[in-house]
């Protein structure tokens, strides 16, 4: 007597309907935008203070009853918020949103490009790029837009990520009105260099060798020349390590 001993045909016609299940899921659902909004406001802490996101103190400081009564111990035992998988998805998030802001700042305006190549801890090949312009009020701003990895230095490659990086941004190489860069062939060569590459496509981003490094290979040079400055530096140079060697005399030093 299948059909005869329900008013309803909750499996057949009308789909399951089980409003303690409905309740439930919505309450689990509520949980987890608790959770995930007290993650993101921990990682943006962490992000604009410069701190790690693990330590050695991971004591439960939430005051708030409504919030310490979802994370935490008290959060389901499968959940995925805290891991670093996760967090590095939420730090992404941010990184893009910046990155957005910054381009919706710019707009269809001319900037300027600095870019530097540099490897990372891991031996990783990768440049660092920053746009330089005028805001609204009139004010020259820089901003860090990103690093990005390449598989080798050549002008080509550094040519196609910073193509990749404009293309992703809704910034075009016409815009470019300036260049700055060190005086490495692959970047700064007259005919195949990475300035070459860029004014074969719009003339006027004109390229200015970068001050900051001038600077550096001035006062390098000028401190090679003086034997004080020399020895002092050299000494300086094995302090330096001998102390970050070792978190007891970083203290001892403090």
């Amino acid at each position: 007597m299948v059909g005869g001993q329900s008013g309803k045909d909750a499996f057949i016609t009308e789909g399951f309907d089980n409003w303690i299940l409905h309740k439930q899921m919505k309450l689990e659902q509520s949980n987890y935008e608790i959770r995930l909004r007290v993650t993101i406001r921990s990682c943006r802490f962490l992000l604009k203070n410069a701190l790690p996101f693990r330590g050695y103190d991971e004591t439960e400081k939430e005051d708030k009853e409504k919030i310490f009564n979802v994370t935490l111990e008290n959060a389901p035992k499968n959940e995925k918020l805290t891991s670093p998988t996760i967090q590095k998805d939420i730090v992404n998030c941010f990184s893009k949103e910046i990155i957005k802001s910054i381009c919706d700042e710019i707009g269809k305006d001319v900037f300027g490009i600095l870019v530097d190549e540099s490897s990372d801890v891991s031996k990783k090949e990768q440049i660092a790029i920053v746009l330089r312009y005028i805001d609204r009020v009139g004010i020259v701003n820089e901003r860090f837009i990103g690093v990005v990895h390449v598989l080798d230095t050549s002008s080509l490659t550094l040519k196609v990520a910073i193509d990749t990086v404009f293309s992703n941004n809704n910034l075009t190489i016409d815009q470019v009105r300036g260049q700055g860069y060190d005086e490495a062939s692959n970047i700064s060569g007259a005919f195949n260099g990475l300035k070459s590459l860029i004014l074969n496509e719009n003339s006027y981003a004109h390229y200015i060798h970068c001050f900051a490094h001038q600077l550096q290979l001035v006062v390098v040079g000028v401190a090679k020349k003086h034997d004080d400055v020399e020895e002092f530096f050299e000494q300086l140079g094995l302090v330096v390590n001998v102390v970050c060697g070792s978190c007891k005399r970083k203290d001892m030093i403090r």
